[in-house]
């Protein structure tokens, strides 16, 4: 495979992976938008926050759609080598790129709200809800953590009560018996929130690199190739 192949190869798979993340994010975005009955029975907690969360979907939507519009046009710029094409791609880039600056700063604002809705879904419905339940306990299991900060969401919850003061399985790292208070200060099982935080650190700083060797790949390409375009 030649170096220009290469690189034509990884722009291809870079764009397939933006096109494949913005229908997802732009899906999502539907679902909050459309299914409004179901998310609003989610922030049942804090119903004063839940028309501002609906503004979301509409977020994920718009920027679902640029993504997508992003994909394909750096896939056809690729294909076709248009210099064109090339210079919207990265135009578009850079305003995804402002636009999650912004995103950022608003998830920052809202960070804390939506730790409190998370605990109170541990606190109030796990183990009332199925689907809050199903959702906690298929994150807690695959990501091998416990609770949104630690065990300690679960205490005085009514799952808590119901269970004769045992906590959820997950928080002592086992799929049998009962999980005891003590057993899980002993275990000191992670939270989810700092699995998740820790695991897209490590994913970010992997794909960082492979966006920026992409992109010095590009730029030789350009240098060396300027008849091309």
């Amino acid at each position: 495979m030649g170096f220009f192949t290469f690189v034509k190869l990884m722009m291809t798979l870079v764009d397939l992976l933006i096109f494949l993340s913005g229908t997802t994010i732009m899906a999502l975005g539907l679902w909050v938008s459309l299914d409004r009955g179901t998310y609003l029975r989610l922030l049942g907690p804090f119903p004063d926050r839940a028309l501002e969360f609906l503004n979301v979907g509409y977020y994920c939507i718009a920027t679902g759609g640029v993504m997508v519009l992003l994909g394909l046009v750096g896939f056809c710029g690729a294909q076709k080598q248009s210099k064109c094409l090339l210079l919207g791609f990265f135009s578009i880039i850079l305003i995804i790129f402002i636009t999650q600056l912004a995103a950022a700063a608003v998830l920052l604002y809202y960070s804390a709200d939506a730790a409190d809705i998370l605990t109170e879904w541990l606190k109030y419905m796990y183990g009332m809800d199925t689907m809050i339940t199903n959702i906690w306990n298929t994150t807690m299991t695959k990501m091998n953590c416990c609770g949104f900060f630690n065990y300690t969401d679960f205490l005085g919850s009514r799952f808590e009560a119901q269970n004769q003061g045992n906590l959820p399985p997950s928080c002592c790292m086992t799929d049998i018996g009962p999980c005891s208070r003590a057993e899980a200060e002993r275990r000191q099982v992670k939270g989810c929130y700092e699995v998740i935080l820790q695991s897209l650190t490590y994913h970010g700083n992997i794909v960082g690199g492979i966006l920026v060797s992409i992109e010095g790949l590009e730029v030789n390409m350009q240098n060396t190739k300027q008849s091309t375009f």
